[in-house]
């Protein structure tokens, strides 16, 4: 007999639905922004860079920290952040133009193994 389900079920169904659409959507804005602004051949942030490349927006986030720690630069500009309430800080933002980027991903490498092995991937499609 097949199962039919509750009505609990099918909502937390199309509520998983529902988020994995907006994942998606958001996923592909970021890389399709990242996109662009590489194209426009201006230095970029690191996880701007990341994401044009191929990385998803969630482990760019994670590792653009890291990857730009120790590397010089190419310009800074700021940006303002917001924190608590309405309370906002202006901030510096590292910018690297594509050879310094190239550069540092050839040698960067996070401690995590599969972090590690999307940036090897990047690193290929990158030198390529």
């Amino acid at each position: 007999m097949k199962h039919v389900p509750t009505h609990r079920e099918h909502r937390a169904t199309r509520r998983t639905l529902r988020a994995t659409l907006r994942r998606r959507t958001a996923e592909t804005r970021a890389t399709a922004r990242a996109l662009r602004a590489v194209a426009a051949g201006t230095p970029q942030p690191v996880r701007t860079r990341l994401v044009a490349a191929g990385l998803d927006d969630a482990t760019a986030r994670r590792f653009a920290g890291a990857f730009s720690r120790g590397v010089i630069a190419d310009d800074v500009r700021e940006t303002r952040i917001k924190l608590k309430g309405r309370v906002c800080k202006t901030v510096a933002v590292k910018l690297y133009t594509a050879h310094t980027f190239a550069a540092r991903l050839m040698a960067y490498r996070p401690k995590d193994k599969t972090a590690a092995a999307a940036f090897a991937r990047v690193a290929l499609v990158v030198a390529a």
